[in-house]
């Protein structure tokens, strides 16, 4: 299970290795360079890869700023599927990803604006 660490502007510590792009965060393992079709919206087909995997709760980091935004239809979709969805700035979800279990949680970051 990763351990998130220091968050700053365009960068994140995920077990002692910094990360510059944008990045998932599973029980099972680290998904680093994710890339969304429209880089500031997010669409199911951006969570393809790991739609599958997963856990019960999915902390989306919506940038330093709240850029990011996620369609409607993707949270009741993921909620659909058992996934509750909590989006945060991405300072305040390295924070709450940390107080909670790793192995029911998945984080997907966007470590920019």
């Amino acid at each position: 299970m990763a351990r998130l660490g220091d968050y700053r502007f365009g960068r994140l510590t995920v077990d002692g290795t910094e990360h510059t792009r944008d990045l998932i965060v599973l029980p099972d393992r680290v998904v680093s360079d994710w890339w969304r079709r429209e880089g500031h919206s997010l669409a199911l087909e951006d969570l393809e890869e790991v739609l599958d995997a997963l856990p019960e709760r999915l902390i989306l980091g919506v940038g330093a700023h709240g850029r990011l935004r996620p369609d409607p239809a993707v949270i009741a979709a993921l909620e659909r599927r058992g996934v509750t969805i909590e989006c945060l700035p991405t300072d305040a979800a390295v924070r709450r990803y940390g107080e909670l279990d790793e192995r029911r949680t998945a984080a997907a970051l966007h470590l920019t604006c």
